[in-house]
C-alpha cells in the first residue's frame, strides 16, 4: 500500500493518473449536475413552510458542505507536505484554495438570497454566518501569504501553517447551530436518526453535493497539472511529454 502511495506521490504519475480521470470525472459530474439541478428546480414538491424559495438550498446546500470539504483536504494535504515535504500535497493544497474561496462566496451569497425572505434581512452577525465569513477570510489570507515571498518553499510553509491554524474554525461551522442560539436552522440532513426532510427534496440534493465533489476534483486535478507542469518544466519527461503533444 505504501509503495502505492509513494508512486502516487510522484508527480509524473500523478498527471498521467489524472489525465485519465479527468474526461470521465467531468461528464459524470456534468450528468450530476444537470439531472439534479434539473429535479431540484421543476420535480422536486414545494416546501410547505418556504415554498420555492426553499430551492435555493441545492445550490447553497452543497457549496456550504464543500467549503468546508475543501479546506479541510487543504489542512490535510499542508499537514503532509510539513512533515514529509510532499510536493504534490503542497500543490493540491495550493490550487485548492481558489476553488474552496469560491465555493465559499456562492454559499454566502446563496445563503444572503435565502435569508432575505425567512429572516427579512440579507446579512445577521449570526454564528453560522460569521464563521462562514471568516473561512473566506482564511482562504483569502492563504492564497495572499502564498503571494508574499519570493521563496516558493518558504511561501508553501507558512501558508501551509496558516491552513492547519485556520482548520479549527471547521468545527465551529459545523456545530454553531447547536453550541448557540443562531437564526441559522439546525441540521436537517445528516441526523443520525433520519433525515427529515422528504426524500423527493433528498434525492436532487445529494446529486447536486456530489456533482459539486466532482466539480472541486475536475478543478483541482486540471489545475494541479498545470502547476506541475510549470514547476518540472525543465524535466526530462515533461519535455517528452511536450513532443508527444506537438506530434
Amino acid at each position: 500500500m505504501f509503495r502505492w502511495f509513494h508512486k502516487l506521490a510522484s508527480l509524473k504519475n500523478f498527471y498521467r493518473l489524472a489525465e485519465i480521470l479527468l474526461p470521465w470525472l467531468a461528464a459524470i459530474c456534468a450528468i450530476l449536475l444537470v439531472v439534479g439541478l434539473y429535479r431540484g428546480l421543476f420535480v422536486a414538491p414545494t416546501d410547505y413552510e418556504q415554498g420555492e424559495s426553499y430551492r435555493i438550498i441545492y445550490v447553497h446546500v452543497p457549496a456550504a458542505w464543500m467549503s468546508m470539504f475543501v479546506y479541510v483536504v487543504m489542512a490535510f494535504c499542508s499537514a503532509i507536505f510539513l512533515v514529509w515535504k510532499m510536493k504534490l500535497a503542497d500543490i493540491v493544497a495550493e490550487v485548492s484554495a481558489p476553488i474552496g474561496a469560491a465555493f465559499t462566496f456562492l454559499a454566502l451569497s446563496t445563503g444572503s438570497l435565502w435569508g432575505k425572505p425567512m429572516w427579512g434581512t440579507w446579512w445577521e452577525w449570526d454564528a453560522r454566518l460569521t464563521s462562514e465569513l471568516i473561512l473566506l477570510f482564511l482562504y483569502i489570507g492563504y492564497m495572499a501569504l502564498r503571494s508574499a515571498f519570493d521563496n516558493r518553499r518558504t511561501a508553501a510553509k507558512a501558508a501551509a501553517v496558516l491552513a492547519l491554524v485556520g482548520v479549527v474554525n471547521i468545527p465551529i461551522i459545523h456545530f454553531s447551530v447547536e453550541w448557540w442560539n443562531t437564526l441559522h436552522q439546525p441540521a436537517s440532513i445528516t441526523k443520525f436518526d433520519k433525515p427529515s426532510i422528504h426524500i423527493s427534496m433528498l434525492i436532487p440534493l445529494l446529486m447536486m453535493a456530489v456533482g459539486f465533489k466532482l466539480f472541486y476534483i475536475v478543478n483541482m486535478l486540471s489545475r494541479a497539472r498545470s502547476v506541475i507542469l510549470e514547476r518540472e518544466a525543465n524535466t526530462a519527461w515533461v519535455t517528452e511529454r511536450v513532443k508527444e503533444n506537438r506530434l
